[in-house]
């Protein structure tokens, strides 16, 4: 380590004693974009930056029930470490945890110095290199809905402030305990770009927005409020859940991401006002890549079994692969706002998703809609849901898994290695899934027969 870069870490140090601060946390995502964590004395960092913290590789092949999944490097490879280094550019104190602040960590390999083949936020780096490459520089804005759940009596879940029809309110109509002012309050002074939030369309269900930036930036800070969210539930005794669809009389928990490109220039490279729309050739080609490579999308932003619950007609959750000029029925609506507004929503991701692998994949597709140049269909008119106009996404995470591995295109810009880990974790899913008895069986069948 250089004399700078001691230099740095006291300087950083020093700050975070100033004001109070004695531990730091250093996180960063899994595979399926859940925080891992360890907690560091501030006056351990040094060596914490220098040498790395040390984590088995095999935490990327965990499953949220604990078990380690035979994913090559793990298992196989007999259990090596991963060394992850404290991002201090990221430091910010956590509101809700006096003396404590966070921030990211990087992962590498310890045997090498390069990022861990799993890596979430090394992938989403390794295609917007690719997009710069191309003159590219892509700005997403994220929004995210979840669900807060109460205890309940028998010892399970139940879904807070259940009253029904109160889509788009604040205020205690719809939340009778102020957890919505609680946590805006909280989470802006996390530091992670939030604007604004309100109750969603189902009961006990909230949708926190947040601003739009760089793309690496977005999936940081999308993370971090997850991350957040349900950290500030378990404070309160409750469950913050981002699952697609937690509930079978409720809609589900969308991922919505706005997507436009900056120019070399730093304009808008999706505007145009003498183009068809109003938009670029760009913006129409980024269009026609993410239509043409939405059922190998469908498993990065509907990444779970229970994924798959959330579509259907008049859910306002696309499942068909069609594009429209704000239509809030299609995969990919065009908002109105033209200049330095334009861009796409995305709306095919569900809350599940890990937003590094969510953004990576749509902005892997859109770059691949620039190459090929192609124009997308007529947009869709009037209210969408019809088979006979547009096709079908995968109706199950183990097709779309399917449409990862054949998408060739795509997975040459993700990798062959994270490609062939996703595909190994996600496929364990499957199986484990569809040898477990569920509670709708045992009610379907053992009576009668």
């Amino acid at each position: 380590m250089s004399a700078h870069d001691l230099q740095e870490i006291r300087r950083h140090t020093d700050r975070l004693a100033a004001d109070g601060i004695d531990v730091v946390r250093v996180t960063y995502p899994d595979l399926i974009g859940t925080d891992r964590a360890r907690d560091v004395l501030v006056e351990e960092l040094p060596r914490a930056v220098e040498h790395g913290l040390a984590f088995c590789r095999a935490v990327y092949h965990t499953s949220p029930q604990g078990d380690v999944v035979p994913v090559s490097g793990g298992l196989d490879a007999g259990l090596p470490d991963i060394a992850v280094r404290p991002d201090l550019d990221t430091l910010t104190a956590l509101p809700w945890e006096p003396g404590v602040a966070s921030c990211l960590g990087e992962v590498v390999d310890p045997a090498t110095g390069s990022p861990a083949p799993e890596s979430p936020r090394d992938l989403l780096r390794t295609v917007l290199e690719r997009c710069r490459e191309h003159g590219l520089r892509p700005v997403v804005g994220p929004e995210l809905e979840y669900y807060l759940c109460d205890p309940a009596p028998d010892g399970g879940w139940r879904r807070y402030a259940r009253h029904p029809g109160v889509v788009y309110t604040a205020g205690l109509r719809a939340d009778p305990d102020n957890h919505l002012l609680r946590t805006l309050r909280q989470v802006r002074d996390l530091n992670i770009g939030v604007i604004s939030g309100n109750h969603e369309f189902d009961a006990g269900q909230f949708e926190i927005n947040l601003i739009h930036s760089e793309a690496l930036s977005a999936a940081d800070r999308a993370f971090r409020f997850k991350a957040a969210i349900k950290e500030l539930a378990r404070r309160e005794g409750r469950l913050a859940t981002f699952m697609a669809k937690p509930f079978n009389d409720s809609g589900g928990s969308g991922f919505h991401l706005h997507l436009s490109c900056d120019d070399a220039e730093g304009g808008n490279a999706f505007d145009d006002p003498a183009g068809p729309y109003g938009l670029s050739a760009a913006a129409r080609h980024a269009v026609a890549g993410v239509l043409a490579h939405a059922p190998a999308l469908a498993a990065l932003l509907n990444p779970t079994v229970n994924s798959y619950k959330r579509f259907g007609p008049d859910t306002l959750a696309p499942w068909l692969i069609d594009w429209g000029l704000d239509n809030r029925s299609a995969m990919v609506r065009i908002p109105p706002e033209r200049g330095g507004g334009a861009r796409m929503e995305l709306r095919l991701g569900d809350a599940s998703a890990n937003p590094y692998l969510a953004i990576a994949g749509t902005i892997a597709a859109a770059l691949l809609g620039v190459l090929t140049g192609e124009e997308p269909p007529a947009p869709l008119e009037g209210y969408g849901y019809d088979t006979t106009r547009s096709a079908m996404l995968p109706t199950t995470l183990s097709a779309a898994l399917d449409a990862l591995e054949a998408d060739t295109a795509l997975t040459e810009i993700l990798g062959k290695d994270f490609t062939t880990s996703f595909l190994s974790y996600k496929r364990d899913e499957v199986e484990r899934f569809q040898r477990f008895v569920t509670d709708w069986e045992f009610t379907e069948y053992a009576y009668h027969l």
